[in-house]
């Protein structure tokens, strides 16, 4: 059997994520004839059946499902060897790819690196925002921002600190609906939570509050969304009491009863602290989220 090439199974990636040959043409600025003999020439070398075509698209077999992770695992090997080759290993320039969560990479993200990107032109920063916390080892990414203790080994990781979680609403809806002065005045109050089980529900839970999915009038899974909701004025929800801080319009609501603490780290694969891009990029996260962390304005 001849290995099949890399150029198939990009092809078989984009159509797993697109469901169909001509989308996935586009994505890649191929043709869809392309697309389709690379999928053909791919069942061909591994024999096997990758797709079932249909009227409606292509729908992936139980055998391109088994394949996923793996030429998920190439194609990040790939992006992490372009990357390499983007810069000298002792120049700063090239490509760093950085990772965070929705809020981090929202919210404070941006103006943490807006002077880093002013004294270093020639890096350039791709940011994967996801909560989704992204394979290091396997390099999908080369930096993470990450709200909890990395786990993997070969890693250079740095705690920055903890932010507190705490409830917030607006003035206007406090004005509108009064203001709680204790977590059982919550009861009849809009409450903005999560739609489905989650960590942070399970983390909650453990406090002793009695949450369940029927109490939240808005529900998200977008942090993101969450935090527009509250600043909108819709209700009461959790976020970083640092961030809403930075709101005179937010205000922190029983405080002594509620704070959840969220930690903070920056971590990257241990091979990367010789490359001086990577470090610099490391280093300038880790002095700014201690920054933010500590209550300190971020640079300007």
């Amino acid at each position: 059997m001849m290995a099949p090439s890399w150029d198939h199974f990009r092809s078989f990636l984009a159509v797993l994520s697109d469901g169909s040959l001509s989308k996935a043409a586009r994505g890649l600025r191929l043709t869809q004839p392309t697309i389709g003999r690379h999928i053909d020439e791919l069942e061909h070398s591994l024999g096997v059946v990758l797709f079932t075509r249909s009227r409606t698209g292509l729908t992936p077999t139980e055998a391109a499902l088994e394949l996923k992770p793996h030429a998920a695992t190439m194609a990040a090997a790939a992006d992490a060897l372009i990357r390499a080759a983007s810069g000298e290993a002792r120049e700063d320039r090239g490509t760093v790819r950085l990772t965070a969560s929705e809020v981090v990479g929202t919210e404070i993200l941006p103006a943490l690196l807006r002077p880093f990107l002013q004294r270093h032109p020639q890096i350039a920063i791709e940011l994967v925002v996801s909560n989704r916390n992204e394979d290091l080892i396997r390099r999908e990414a080369d930096i993470a921002v990450r709200m909890a203790r990395p786990t993997q080994g070969a890693l250079l990781a740095r705690r920055i600190g903890a932010v507190d979680i705490g409830l917030h609403a607006h003035r206007r809806y406090l004005a509108q609906r009064g203001t709680p002065k204790t977590l059982a005045e919550l009861s009849g109050h809009a409450l903005i939570g999560y739609d489905r089980d989650s960590p942070a529900i399970r983390a909650l839970q453990k406090l002793g509050l009695p949450l369940t999915r029927d109490m939240f009038s808005l529900r998200t899974d977008s942090d993101t969304t969450q935090l527009a909701a509250i600043r909108a004025g819709l209700g009461i929800g959790g976020c970083q009491s640092r961030l809403a801080a930075l709101d005179p319009d937010l205000v922190h609501l029983v405080p002594e009863e509620f704070a959840y603490p969220l930690e903070c780290w920056v971590a990257m694969h241990e091979d990367l602290g010789a490359v001086r891009r990577m470090r610099l990029v490391f280093d300038h996260l880790v002095a700014g989220l201690g920054d933010y962390v500590a209550g300190r304005p971020l640079e300007g």
